[in-house]
């Protein structure tokens, strides 16, 4: 099976969604309609939980977890709709099959990397412990103790992932062109080609929100308007307006972090430096203990933002995989070398 290495690869193997609507070739029946529409109606309720009552909602660890699961859920539909359509895998063209695999490597990866990032926030939780046990001492040698770990803990927060860094060429790689080389006519491939596109702008959108917020930069992959001709488009474009100019403007103002959890943590370290660094004799208790509250309540809601946050890319990796899976399991009793299509072992680390 051939796998051109130079050409632009689509995100899914479906094609261009445009191309369905024309009254050209097979006619979709009325049956197949409702579940097309049922499919896209879902996917639009989906999208309006995720558009936020607030600015201040935005890239938090709370919208990213609900945007996460969100995708589990669409990805999860995905998989219904194809047994509901009775397209059973083993009779998909070989491209198909080949960008597929190649595609899901991409999701992988992507969900390594977001896991690594969050792993890595969640290594600070000790450093600002440590601060929190010796700011609770009225001891200017613990306050020194305490400065230390914060300075530590800003030093980490603020190193680079390495595989963070590569997720804009693989969200390039992902959004891609929609068109392909034809397939041939078939009204349940033209109902999943269009449920395939919306669930393909959901995921480049979503995961390129986590990267911008991961990585520091707004310069990875934004997801381009939809066309009006989808039932979900009014409701996506909204969603994408709203969130791609909040990310802007936060990036704009230069500030620490965009992500909210932990830019409440750096705020509250901001202000304990002018009280304990150096001028131990002349802290007062009540303002102390205020601000040390805070910065414990910021250290634990960030903790647990983190903790449910990986969950769910837990749940979406664990969701991907198992529709690889299932896929090389119907292929493998006709093709004993699919495992080799995209030269990867399924049973290796993903990412490098």
């Amino acid at each position: 099976m051939s796998r051109p290495q130079d050409a632009k690869r689509p995100f899914f193997p479906f094609g261009n969604p445009f191309r369905m609507l024309s009254p050209k070739g097979t006619k979709i029946s009325q049956q197949l309609l409702l579940v097309l529409h049922a499919f896209e109606a879902k996917l639009e309720e989906r999208l309006k939980k995720l558009i936020p009552k607030s600015k201040d909602e935005i890239v938090s660890l709370s919208w990213m977890t609900l945007a996460m699961h969100a995708l589990c859920e669409s990805h999860n539909d995905i998989k219904a709709l194809i047994t509901d359509l009775e397209l059973p895998v083993c009779d998909w063209d070989e491209k198909w099959i080949d960008v597929y695999l190649d595609i899901s490597v991409k999701l992988l990866d992507l969900c390594v990397a977001f896991s690594s990032e969050l792993s890595r926030l969640n290594q600070g939780h000790l450093l600002l412990q440590c601060a929190l046990h010796n700011l609770r001492s009225s001891s200017s040698e613990q306050y020194v103790r305490a400065c230390s770990s914060l300075d530590r803990w800003k030093q980490h927060i603020g190193s680079r992932n390495p595989r963070i860094e590569k997720c804009g060429s693989i969200l390039d790689d992902l959004l891609g062109s929609l068109d392909i080389p034809k397939v041939k006519k078939s009204a349940k491939g033209k109902v999943l080609m269009q449920a395939m596109y919306g669930v393909k702008v959901q995921t480049v959108f979503v995961c390129s929100v986590f990267a911008a917020a991961f990585s520091g930069s707004s310069k990875s992959t934004s997801v381009p308007e939809v066309a009006d001709i989808y039932s979900w488009a009014s409701t996506f474009n909204e969603l994408r307006n709203l969130v791609n100019e909040e990310i802007r403007v936060r990036f704009s103002r230069g500030g620490f972090t965009v992500l909210n959890e932990l830019e409440a943590v750096n705020s509250s370290v901001k202000e304990l430096y002018p009280i304990i660094q150096g001028v131990a004799d002349t802290i007062e208790t009540e303002s102390l203990v205020k601000i040390v509250g805070e910065l414990g309540r910021a250290t634990e809601k960030l903790s647990q933002g983190l903790d449910l946050l990986t969950k769910e890319v837990d749940s979406f990796f664990q969701v991907v995989m198992t529709g690889r899976d299932a896929l090389l399991s119907n292929l493998r009793p006709g093709d004993t070398v699919i495992d080799s299509i995209v030269g990867v072992n399924r049973d290796a680390q993903v990412v490098n």
